[in-house]
């Protein structure tokens, strides 16, 4: 499709649809412009115009007076690429196109403008193998080589599309063609922001059995013929192609530097990403300097004693983190030679790590594009999006990290999925009102432009927490403290505890039970309340702290009991005493967990601690 003249003018203003202030030659001239909608991306002042001279005309439908216009606008420079705007282009170049073969090989007949019952589609071709009918739309709307229909509402569109829907059901092969009047795109996406209708009815025509096509277009000033295909994107939002660069450039202008970040090797990104589920960054960051000290490699994690292993993790939480770290590392020994494998798929056969922890080694560590998908990204994106699904379900995690792969760049996938997680923990926040104005993505965000970041993500509602009730015995013989191991399996398993009974008991019930035992109480003292809230249950605890006669028979009672009593400092250094317990640790006299390691910074053994907030989960580590 072929323009007879073109020349070139620079736009100054558009005073209504059909018409346009142009500068040609130093002399102001009115235009006629062939295409109704907004464009306004488009026709900024200034830009560069194309202009095809048709002579002088009489007045055009808009034009007071009967106005003569010589020159119809075209086209349009935008960057380093021509749009052609001209919307009768779009069906004169499919037609060339279909003459010439493209998409059928063997047509009968071609009829343009075709009636069929109370519709009029752009044509209808008779092939060998049946009728079809098609629908052509000219897109001219593109934001960061992401093309999209309509640039405003079209309650005409929705029709022509319901159209094909029921015209498919009658027999006939049916197709909406978008001619994307530019080339070098990424893909085609409905505009879902413009108008919810088309892009839901576009889905349902798909579904359906109406095949949805774009093709680019090679475009002149002197006019447009069909191009390549460019891929279909309907599931999905353009957000996710066009939030790349901003989203990189924001990172690189000044994120945080933490210890796993600034020479990211396998083995440290993974404690590091282990030990951040379910925990902030302000606890991690002195534990993690803790733990490479004793544990630097995979054969050291391997030999750990298992013992050993829980005090380094305790006041983390979640100890199956902890215990598949070294079954992962003992299988790393045998199978890899005690090398950590780089490939994903590899990663994902590791005990304790999913989708995510393996995304983010591979792309961290070994620059694999493959996506992380935690909590703060399923945040922030469901914000871009306006996401409306349930992000705690499986396949709302999966289709999201699908959508990712398409945009993730093959460049940079580590910092990608780490400024993604870095949005979240310090601008996009889950509580209380998000730092909008600091996001990269403030002007593209659906969630932010309509005022109603608090009400995302979607989540249904969560369970109640199952209450459990218990009894704590703190049974002191001089010195010594009575300690029980848990089971292996189970709720904080291997981990130790203090002794005691189910349900909230009163001192006259406490005192029987140790008599029971035979042991002979000396002092007995309630202690205050104490709460403890695991993932699904709650501990709701009464104390008590016992003083026992040495003299008794302990070591009988211990041994039927399986209690061992400890010193403070061997408790400290030998036993992982779970945070649950924390409220009674503290008549030990010992440092457990996080208090540990906070003494140990004021002593100036750890240093370089930050405030952050971070957190991020992989539901699948702590099965």
């Amino acid at each position: 499709m072929k323009y007879k003249k073109i020349v070139e003018g620079r736009f100054l203003s558009r005073p209504n649809r059909f018409i346009a202030h142009v500068e040609i030659e130093g002399r102001e001239e009115i235009v006629h412009v062939k295409n109704t909608g907004r464009c306004r991306e488009l026709l900024l002042p200034g830009a560069c115009v194309f202009l095809s001279d048709e002579g002088q005309r009489e007045g055009e439908a808009g034009i007071k007076g009967g106005r003569k216009t010589r020159y119809d606008l075209v086209a349009v420079r935008k960057g380093n690429r021509i749009v052609n705007m001209d919307s009768q282009a779009p069906n004169a170049a499919v037609g060339e196109w279909l003459v010439g073969s493209g998409l059928f090989k063997d047509i009968e007949e071609i009829r343009p403008e075709y009636t069929y019952g109370d519709s009029r589609f752009d044509f209808y071709i008779k092939t060998s193998e049946g009728n079809a009918l098609m629908e052509v739309k000219g897109v001219t709307l593109e934001e960061g080589n992401v093309v999209s229909f309509p640039d405003a509402p079209s309650e005409r569109a929705v029709r022509h599309v319901n159209e094909l829907i029921a015209a498919g059901q009658s027999g006939y092969k049916t197709y909406i063609l978008f001619v994307i009047q530019m080339s070098k795109v990424s893909f085609f996406t409905p505009n879902e922001r413009q108008h919810a209708a088309f892009a839901k009815c576009l889905r349902e025509a798909a579904r359906a059995g109406v095949s949805v096509l774009a093709y680019e277009s090679r475009v002149t000033p002197e006019g447009m013929s069909i191009g390549e295909p460019v891929p279909v994107v309907l599931e999905y939002a353009w957000e996710y192609q066009v939030c790349v660069a901003p989203l990189l450039a924001w990172y690189d202008k000044g994120h945080r530097a933490l210890p796993w970040r600034e020479h990211p090797q396998g083995y440290d990104v993974w404690i590091s990403e282990i030990m951040l589920q379910q925990t902030r960054v302000e606890a991690v960051k002195p534990y993690f300097a803790r733990f490479m000290e004793a544990v630097p490699d995979v054969a050291s994690l391997a030999s750990i004693e298992e013992e050993r292993l829980l005090k380094l993790w305790e006041g983390l939480g979640y100890y199956n983190r902890a215990r598949n770290l070294k079954k992962a590392a003992m299988q790393i020994m045998e199978e890899y030679g005690g090398r950590m494998p780089n490939r994903y798929e590899e990663l994902l056969t590791l005990p304790g790590i999913g989708s995510y922890t393996a995304g983010a080694i591979a792309s961290i560590a070994y620059g694999q594009p493959v996506p992380a998908v935690d909590g703060n990204v399923l945040r922030v994106l469901s914000r871009l999006t306006g996401d409306e699904r349930d992000v705690s379900k499986e396949s709302t995690k999966k289709e999201i990290a699908q959508r990712l792969k398409t945009v993730i760049p093959k460049s940079r996938p580590g910092d990608f999925n780490q400024a993604l997680m870095e949005l979240g923990a310090t601008v996009c926040l889950p509580a209380g009102k998000p730092g909008c104005e600091e996001c990269p993505w403030k002007g593209m965000c659906r969630v932010h432009l309509e005022g109603g970041e608090e009400a995302y993500p979607k989540k249904a509602p969560k369970k109640g927490r199952k209450i459990e009730k218990r009894t704590i015995l703190i049974l002191q013989d001089e010195d010594k403290t009575a300690l029980l191991k848990r089971p292996e399996k189970g709720l904080l398993a291997g981990m130790y505890e203090f002794p005691s009974l189910s349900g909230s008991r009163s001192r006259k019930e406490v005192l029987t039970y140790l008599e029971s035992m035979g042991l002979k109480p000396l002092r007995i003292r309630r202690l205050p309340p104490a709460k403890h809230i695991f993932t699904h249950i709650e501990w709701h605890m009464e104390g008590y702290i016992i003083r026992v006669d040495e003299f008794s028979s302990v070591k009988l009672t211990a041994d039927r009991a399986g209690w061992i009593f400890a010193k403070g400092r061997e408790t400290e250094e030998n036993y992982p005493l779970p945070s649950a317990f924390a409220a009674y640790a503290g008549y030990l006299n010992i440092r457990q967990g996080r208090a540990a390691l906070e003494e140990e910074r004021k002593t100036g053994e750890m240093t370089g601690m930050e405030e952050t907030d971070e957190s991020t989960f992989d539901s699948s580590s702590l099965l």
